[in-house]
């Protein structure tokens, strides 16, 4: 059963929450060897459920795009983990394929269980943008790429650590991958601190609080932001609303692409439906499902300006 907590004790923690967030965000863009890191702020840091994977918190100085990505991302690694059977304190995934995490290849994402009193509490995860990981072209933008090997190469989760003990033979096949394996090194170790910080961080505030408390108060944020995401549809008239777009062209064939989508609320529910947008196509203008959600999280989220702060808020109404 969820323990009650108080309005007061919610917001000091939605706070500290938030704080802890932030502060990996901030250790990374510190750290980072590489400035689409560093300057750009093409990263993100955040706690993710232990069971489901969905955000819990996320820092708000990364780019938008991750507040939908990267819990696929974790859900990703809980169906490894489970696949594994054998996740531990200490452990660390590492990964990159799109079709899992969202995003593109340059995006390096690193998951880790967090652990309190020998229980899986949540999830925390790192996703920073790298230099270079290989592929055709430096840089990984391929204009003429017609698949993802084209772009990069391609690493599914697996663990760069295991128990706490560093798997340095995972790190010598990404450096190996990679013509920038100084700057690639460096965004790697802002990650890995970017994941201790936020281990220490939770580790004092379960330590102040306990971990029902600190729980019940990431159970009540969702919660709340599902009750609110509800609350602002009830507000906008039923009805279904269409619209459609193009790209000129996918870069390798000179053909229009629709991108099609039509808005329904019925009540307290919205639907997305895309059917009309144009199908796979040659060139590298495609996007996984993770993206296509997350884009959709986003929209959302600049509609309604007082959902920005509530990651849960898209996720419990899918």
């Amino acid at each position: 059963m969820t323990k009650q907590i108080d309005p007061i004790t919610l917001a000091v923690l939605a706070g500290r929450m938030e704080q802890i967030a932030d502060e990996m965000d901030a250790t990374l863009f510190r750290a980072a060897f590489n400035p689409i890191i560093a300057e750009a702020h093409d990263a993100s840091h955040g706690l993710y459920h232990a069971m489901s994977g969905d955000t819990l918190v996320q820092g708000k100085s990364g780019l938008p795009i991750f507040v939908g990505v990267m819990s696929f991302a974790v859900k990703a690694v809980i169906e490894k983990a489970a696949e594994n059977g054998d996740l531990a304190e200490g452990d660390i995934y590492i990964f990159n394929d799109a079709h899992m995490g969202g995003s593109h290849l340059s995006d390096m994402r690193l998951v880790r269980p967090y652990f309190h009193d020998g229980k899986l509490f949540c999830y925390l995860a790192s996703v920073g943008h790298w230099h270079d990981v290989g592929g055709a072209v430096p840089g990984n933008y391929n204009p003429a790429a017609t698949d993802a090997f084209q772009e990069a190469f391609v690493l599914p989760p697996v663990r760069l650590a295991k128990a706490g003990k560093i798997q340095t033979d995972i790190i010598d096949i990404l450096m190996r991958n990679t013509r920038l394996p100084q700057s690639a090194q460096g965004d790697l170790n802002g990650q890995l601190g970017a994941l201790d910080l936020g281990v220490k961080r939770l580790d004092e505030l379960l330590a102040e609080y306990g971990a029902d408390t600190v729980r019940s108060a990431l159970d009540a944020l969702q919660d709340r932001a599902e009750v609110l995401m509800r609350s602002e549809l009830t507000e906008l008239p039923d009805g279904r609303w269409e619209a459609e777009d193009f790209l000129e062209n996918d870069g390798i064939t000179d053909t229009p692409l629709a991108i099609k989508v039509a808005l329904e609320i019925k009540g307290d529910r919205m639907v997305l439906d895309f059917t009309g947008t144009a199908e796979r196509c040659a060139g590298p203008v495609n996007i996984a499902l993770p993206t296509a959600v997350a884009t959709a999280y986003v929209a959302i989220k600049h509609i309604f300006p007082s959902l920005r702060q509530m990651p849960g808020s898209c996720a419990r109404l899918r």
